[in-house]
């Protein structure tokens, strides 16, 4: 079956409220125990303003996910830096749609100035951390035990990838 990824649209709100919640009930993936609300997506729709984001959708036209960069912090230091955000239907992942979404958002990232995309993911969800580690990400930190969903711990594995490594400055790090 073929899918393409195209501009994120209004009219999806339903639908992605919808495939986020699944995530909050059934997985890791989604930090949240409580279900959103098309207000509170329609919100991280606004914070990402000027960032990339994409609907993924089957030859049929039916709506499987969406992905979309968010700014990491939003203040001017920050700007060359955007978070991660990519949900799919579970009977639409495993079929190269994560990358496709990852490989549209690089593009229009790298094109606005993004230059690392950070990606922050529960220890609990051993896909995301292996779709992460085999399109570039590497783990920069982790934070042990932050977590705690239905009764059960976990940790937050940040990653991250750089875009555009020559524009970047070497960083050396210290321990003290």
């Amino acid at each position: 079956m073929d899918y393409t990824v195209e501009p994120l649209v209004g009219e999806d709100v339903q639908k992605a409220v919808e495939i986020f919640n699944y995530y909050i009930e059934n997985s890791f993936a989604a930090y949240r125990e409580e279900k959103i609300t098309a207000d509170h997506y329609r919100a991280i729709i606004e914070s990402a303003e000027g960032y990339p984001k994409v609907s993924v959708r089957d030859q049929e036209g039916t709506y499987v996910g969406f992905g979309l960069l968010v700014p990491h912090k939003p203040i001017p230091v920050f700007s060359h830096s955007a978070n991660l955000i990519c949900f799919l239907l579970p009977q639409a992942t495993g079929k190269g749609l994560g990358k496709m979404v990852l490989d549209y958002l690089e593009r229009e990232g790298v094109k606005r100035g993004i230059q690392i995309i950070l990606s922050s993911i529960s220890s609990r969800n051993p896909e995301s951390l292996r779709f992460h580690l085999k399109n570039g990400f590497t783990e920069c930190g982790r934070f042990q035990d932050v977590g705690k969903k239905n009764g059960k711990f976990f940790d937050i594995v940040w990653m991250d990838k750089h875009l555009d490594s020559s524009s970047l400055h070497a960083v050396e790090r210290f321990v003290g």
